[in-house]
């Protein structure tokens, strides 16, 4: 099923109003071909269609800040994870959808929907570098729809580490984690329980991250780096 162009634009918009609040944004759209595998509805059906939900730099640090300390409570061993679909359940619900998560079995391609849908492809850290953004973005959930649904923004064209050729990146990490240019999150983590990683990127980020000149401007805050290594550490 196809939407009309206009309920389906007004849709979208109605769902970006109440994402904003909570620094996530629509990201991309993946339309499915009939035949294609895709993810199920909660209706029994495979979707038509999947818009990715995410951040942009440290867009969601404050809004999930508040809530941890609103509701200390409902933090759980993974309060991002929470916090995300405390945002995103009500708003599928509201529009008709089927949220997806990351952390959530059955586990979704996100990071396959992700290429399809902007055009990315992966960094030698494995994380998705984006042409504006660089490594300072991320996907918190999808929504799943029983008809096409229109694309959204720009698909990015060619690989932002094509065009650099230093690849500071590579030299940056003190763990030795990048190996033939692919991420080993073994000695990484291994790093960061020694006490010289405690106080280096635990303490301040990850070094081969922050070596990147792609998107420095969307750099997240020293807390929201703190966060993220503490999570990868465990």
């Amino acid at each position: 099923m196809t939407a009309a162009p206009a309920l389906a634009d007004h849709l979208l918009e109605t769902i970006r109003a109440a994402l904003e609040p909570h620094g996530l944004f629509l990201r991309g759209t993946v339309n499915f071909e009939e035949g294609e595998t895709a993810p199920w509805l909660n209706g029994g059906q495979p979707a038509a269609s999947v818009v990715l939900i995410g951040n942009i730099g440290g867009s969601l640090w404050e809004p999930f800040t508040r809530w941890r300390q609103c509701e200390p409570e409902c933090g759980g061993a993974d309060p991002l994870d929470d916090w995300s679909k405390r945002v995103i359940l009500p708003v599928a619900a509201a529009s008709g959808a089927t949220a997806y998560f990351p952390s959530d079995p059955p586990w979704q391609p996100f990071q396959q929907w992700a290429m399809r849908a902007e055009g990315l492809r992966a960094s030698p850290l494995g994380i998705l570098i984006h042409p504006r953004y660089g490594l300072w973005h991320g996907y918190r959930g999808a929504l799943g729809f029983d008809r096409a649904m229109p694309a959204l923004g720009e698909v990015a064209g060619g690989h932002a580490c094509d065009s650099c050729d230093e690849k500071p990146c590579l030299r940056a990490c003190p763990a030795d984690a990048l190996v033939s240019g692919m991420f080993d999150v073994g000695p990484c983590r291994t790093y960061l329980r020694h006490e010289t990683g405690t106080g280096g990127c635990l303490a301040e980020g990850c070094r081969s991250r922050d070596a990147c000149p792609v998107g420095r401007d969307y750099r997240y805050s020293a807390k929201q780096l703190r966060f993220h290594m503490a999570a990868l550490r465990l």
